[in-house]
C-alpha cells in the first residue's frame, strides 16, 4: 500500500500539494503515481516565471515504461523547479514526499478540488493499490 502523509493534500491525477509557511505551495507526485511509474529516467521540471492553471500539465516524467504529464493542483506561478532531479530524476523514486518536490508554486486564487489524504487513500484504494 502507497504511503499517503496526513499533512498534504491531493489531486485525482496523483499529484500532492504542501502548503509551505510563507504561502507558497510544493507539488510533486504521489507514492502511488511514482509506483506505477516505475524506475524514473528523466524528468522536465517547469520554468521558473511560467503561468501555470489548474488541471495544465506542467511538468513531464518520464520511466522505463512511459512518459507521463504532471499537472498543476493550483493556478500560480512557478518560483523553482526541483534542480536536483535533472541529475537524479530517481529521488521521485525513493522520496516523493520530500526532496522528490517537482516545483514550487505562488498560487493565485483557490486550488482545484483537492482530496484530503483519507479521500485520496480511498480513491488509490478503488484503484487496486
Amino acid at each position: 500500500m502507497s504511503k499517503v502523509p496526513p499533512d498534504l493534500q491531493y489531486t485525482r491525477t496523483h499529484e500532492w500539494l504542501r502548503t509551505l509557511p510563507d504561502g507558497t505551495v510544493e507539488v510533486g507526485i504521489t507514492d502511488h503515481a511514482q509506483h506505477a511509474l516505475g524506475d524514473l529516467v528523466f524528468i522536465e521540471v517547469p520554468e521558473q516565471g511560467r503561468r501555470v492553471t489548474p488541471g495544465q500539465p506542467f511538468a513531464v516524467i518520464e520511466s522505463v515504461k512511459a512518459a507521463s504529464d504532471v499537472y498543476a493542483p493550483v493556478a500560480g506561478e512557478v518560483l523553482q523547479g526541483n534542480p536536483a532531479l535533472a541529475d537524479a530524476p530517481e529521488i521521485v523514486n525513493t522520496d516523493p514526499y520530500g526532496g522528490g518536490w517537482l516545483a514550487r508554486l505562488r498560487p493565485e486564487g483557490a486550488p482545484a478540488s483537492l482530496l484530503s489524504a483519507a479521500e485520496y487513500q480511498k480513491l488509490t484504494t478503488e484503484e487496486g493499490d
